[in-house]
């Protein structure tokens, strides 16, 4: 007599597995996308963390065209400033401004912080040197982090020469975990440190604001480089001898916007500031 064999149930689906997977996926999917959206909102201070960016809060409204400005300082002398952030450049290309100013001079951001250099500090000072631009060198100052060791990290990475600008330090945030008192004593430590090292007096840049309501009464010693994107000064303030006046210009040979500057004096009068 044959067993009838009773078939085996297999466990089936039910309603309720299917829908905790659709949801748990749907919840997935909308935490991944706010995550994207705050990532993207965020990405110039994550830039600014990895130093990448110098997280600039100046906004350029002047109405005044660029080459009206550059005109009415002709008889200056010109130049730009470059860092990692301007990824290409064609050094055979860059000669002058748009409109036909010549460029002089080429400021390069040679470290970061306490420990980082900007990849293409090297680089782009051997090829400035090449084309025989006046070079000088300049630091990313963090205030919250050690000041010898920002000053020992420019050290270890630059090395002047005569004819070359004297160092800078660059300063544009303020401090979130010192008090400003503080964060003057530590840029006082590194401007006499860089100073004691290379023979000469540093060069401080900021933005005109902050020059103004930090930096003015206490280092007046120094000489300034002041960053203004909106003004149109037809006499550039006796106290600065560097303005840079945009971060918006086009120099052929290099992909992207760049700043530009004015020394405030002629070619002949830029070589008293220079390392002698």
């Amino acid at each position: 007599m044959a067993v009838r064999k009773t078939p085996i149930r297999r466990p089936s689906k039910s309603k309720k597995s299917n829908t905790t997977f659709k949801s748990t996926t749907f919840y997935s999917l909308v935490f991944f996308g706010v995550f994207l959206v705050v990532l993207y909102s965020q990405r110039n201070a994550l830039a600014y963390y990895l130093g990448f960016k110098t997280d600039k809060v100046i906004v350029e409204t002047r109405t005044v065209p660029l080459e009206k400005v550059l005109d009415t300082h002709i008889e200056k002398s010109f130049g730009i400033d470059v860092s990692e952030y301007q990824n290409k450049i064609d050094w055979d290309e860059v000669k002058e401004l748009e409109g036909g100013y010549p460029i002089e001079f080429v400021f390069v951001r040679a470290t970061v912080g306490c420990d980082r250099k900007d990849y293409k500090f090297k680089k782009y000072w051997k090829k400035a040197k090449e084309k025989n631009f006046i070079c000088g060198a300049y630091h990313y100052y963090r205030p919250n982090e050690n000041s010898v060791a920002q000053a020992n990290n420019f050290i270890e990475n630059v090395t002047l020469v005569e004819g070359d600008f004297p160092p800078v330090l660059d300063i544009e945030k303020l401090p979130k975990e010192q008090s400003l008192e503080r964060l003057k004593v530590g840029l006082r430590r590194w401007l006499e440190i860089v100073e004691k090292h290379y023979g000469v007096k540093p060069i401080i840049y900021s933005s005109e604001s902050y020059y103004t309501d930090f930096l003015r009464d206490d280092f007046e010693e120094y000489p300034f480089w002041i960053a203004n994107y909106s003004a149109f000064y037809e006499d550039i303030d006796d106290e600065w001898s560097i303005w840079q006046i945009t971060e918006n210009a086009e120099v052929k040979g290099i992909k992207g916007r760049v700043d530009v500057n004015i020394y405030n004096g002629t070619s002949v009068d830029l070589k008293e500031i220079l390392i002698k």
